[in-house]
């Protein structure tokens, strides 16, 4: 049986002529370079939100995410990660002083504290390619963002935002360590799901 995309709100399109967004018949057409057509109101309420179609994904321009001010740092280790014996390590420090939440947060207005956070990856050609996609999303304010701790439960906090980081050196996937052969490979499909790719 053929995938039916699905709106937001849990419906399914009847037939092709109909607005994946709204799932009524298509008013002012709107076909992007994917080929794929929506609504023409549907489609720019869409893209004031994430400039992505709804349907494959594909970015039309850059996206900008929530993430506050604050710095991200790259050092050079000789030690190197297991599974990846051959090279050294990459350590990624982020830091982020306390602040006041603006209008793109949660609650603006309301304070929330500081944090850093420290990732590690392989001085390999594969993690050298992931840094500088790490480098874009954070430039892109889309590494972290401010919410409630999925760890800790408390709210206001700043957190990750679904770009998945090593944050021990060792320690396998259950500890957020190494050894995970396939973590470079993940992590560069939720780069590309938030539009950072090598292309862009």
């Amino acid at each position: 049986m053929a995938n039916t995309p699905k709106s937001h709100s849990g419906g399914v399109r009847k037939s092709p002529e109909d607005c994946a967004i709204c799932l009524e018949k298509i008013q002012e057409k709107k076909t992007l370079k994917c080929f794929h057509s929506f609504c023409s109101a549907c489609i720019d309420s869409v893209f004031k939100f994430k400039p992505a179609c709804p349907i494959c994904n594909t970015y039309y321009g850059e996206y900008t995410g929530t993430q506050p001010e604050g710095t991200m740092t790259v050092i050079r280790s000789w030690q190197s990660l297991p599974g990846f014996e051959l090279c050294g390590s990459i350590v990624i420090q982020y830091s982020f002083p306390a602040g006041i939440q603006g209008p793109e947060h949660p609650n603006p207005g309301v304070r929330y504290s500081s944090t850093c956070r420290t990732a590690f990856l392989p001085a390999s050609e594969d993690g050298e390619k992931v840094l500088k996609l790490l480098r874009k999303a954070f430039d892109r304010r889309l590494t972290f963002t401010i919410g409630r701790s999925v760890t800790t439960g408390l709210n206001n906090v700043i957190t990750w935002n679904d770009i998945h980081h090593k944050t021990n050196m060792d320690g396998g996937p259950q500890c957020f360590g190494y050894p995970d052969p396939e973590y470079l490979f993940r992590v560069q499909d939720e780069l590309r799901l938030t539009g950072v790719t090598q292309d862009d």
